[in-house]
């Protein structure tokens, strides 16, 4: 264990310094580039890259504990000819490590892939409608989570509840709505479900627990169509919908507090067989409340980030998938401190997450506890993260995690 901490010592110096050479606290938000003197005509370009040091206390024997990965590279662009039409594309990849490489980058296990592609046309200033693959995602603002501005290390897992499901990585392929009406934030979806999921070649056995693959098994016309929506009320400032992408922590630069609730539901998505071996749709049906608290404190830039969130799971009888999915229900939270400090380039924010679900499958409760700290050098632009993570899934010993990222986006 020494020797895995003096090299996570060292990655945060090499870190550090790259922090301080890169991004700025006037950072407005990726490369802009007008193609009109007024700037109505523009494409913008963001990129961002986080880089993953592990160590894992309980592995095989002939497994290291400490391993390195991108844990995202990712480019986004959009652009707009005028206010009323937007394009966007966003394509990278995610969890790249020795185990899955590509030896010249190329075949099978490549990862390179869109993340998003769609088409946006503006009805009035406040409302919106689109369509491609998109992540205007309905259930919780953690469904909805930008992987740039994340407060804690990571995005709670279960929160992004169809990844791999009904979806290519959070994204579906379909049509949205989106908009505002006085406080209230909205985002509605009616979607395809994808044919090919993480249970490809599974199939339900007579009285077993449900398999998600319905449009494989039943078909598109019953089972091939998904909705979602997600609505917030904004109390105090309020948030932009520009993008779907919800923001984790501001620390500091604005006061939020939204009250959201949401809901995803795909009719006969998962697939049971009777004692007959008759195949039978059962629906899926996902939904959540949550909190978001967000505002400075104090004086010489303390601010606190709060959130809370129920949602409950119905993906079948019994489901349940790698200890990541599971019908039941599930209690989220976390909260972060901006310690106060007159240096207003670079702010410390140590916070602590909790998750507790409990899982039909099993008859017993899962738990996550989180503790760690980030070091921002130049707001979310240039950061680094050190987090220890411990997770117990029923009645299995107990893993244990100690993740430094750093991470810089432009």
């Amino acid at each position: 264990m020494k020797k895995e901490l003096i090299i996570l010592l060292g990655l945060s110096l090499f870190a550090l310094q790259l922090g301080h050479s890169q991004g700025s606290p006037d950072y407005t938000g990726g490369l802009k580039v007008k193609l009109n003197e007024e700037g109505s005509k523009y494409f913008r370009i963001i990129s961002w890259a986080q880089f993953w040091t592990r160590y894992q206390d309980e592995v095989p024997d002939d497994v290291s504990n400490t391993n390195f990965s991108i844990r995202r590279a990712r480019i986004l662009t959009y652009a707009q000819i005028n206010k009323d039409f937007l394009i966007l594309t966003h394509f990278g990849l995610n969890s790249l490590n020795a185990e899955n490489q590509s030896p010249i980058g190329t075949g099978d296990r490549s990862q390179l892939f869109f993340h998003g592609v769609w088409v946006q046309y503006s009805l009035g200033s406040k409302h919106a409608i689109g369509g491609g693959l998109h992540y205007w995602n309905g259930i919780s603002r953690l469904n909805n989570q930008s992987t740039l501005n994340i407060m804690t290390l990571d995005n709670n897992r279960q929160s992004w509840a169809t990844i791999g499901l009904s979806d290519q990585f959070a994204r579906h392929i379909g049509i949205y709505a989106k908009g505002t009406i006085g406080k209230l934030q909205y985002r509605v979806a009616i979607n395809e479900s994808g044919t090919s999921t993480l249970q490809d070649g599974v199939a339900p056995t007579p009285d077993g627990s449900a398999v998600y693959a319905g449009r494989r098994l039943l078909g598109s016309k019953d089972a091939g169509k998904n909705f979602a929506g997600y609505f917030d009320y904004n109390f105090l400032d309020q948030e932009s919908n520009f993008l779907p992408y919800k923001v984790g922590s501001y620390i500091g630069g604005k006061k939020i507090f939204n009250v959201g609730a949401g809901f995803f539901y795909h009719p006969k998505g998962s697939v049971i067989a009777n004692t007959a071996g008759e195949l039978e749709g059962e629906d899926v049906s996902i939904f959540a409340i949550d909190a978001f608290y967000d505002a400075p404190i104090g004086k010489n830039g303390s601010a606190i980030t709060a959130y809370a969130t129920y949602q409950n799971n119905d993906y079948g009888k019994n489901y349940t998938l790698g200890q990541t999915y599971e019908t039941g229900s599930m209690i989220y939270s976390h909260v972060g401190y901006v310690i106060p400090n007159d240096n207003k380039k670079t702010k410390f924010q140590p916070y602590a997450s909790f998750n507790v679900r409990s899982i039909d499958a099993i008859d017993d409760n899962a738990t996550t506890f989180g503790l760690g700290a980030n070091a921002y050098f130049s707001g979310h632009n240039s950061k680094l993260t050190l987090e220890y993570l411990n997770t117990k899934y029923g009645d299995n010993d107990a893993q244990s995690f100690l993740t430094l990222q750093a991470m810089i986006y432009l």
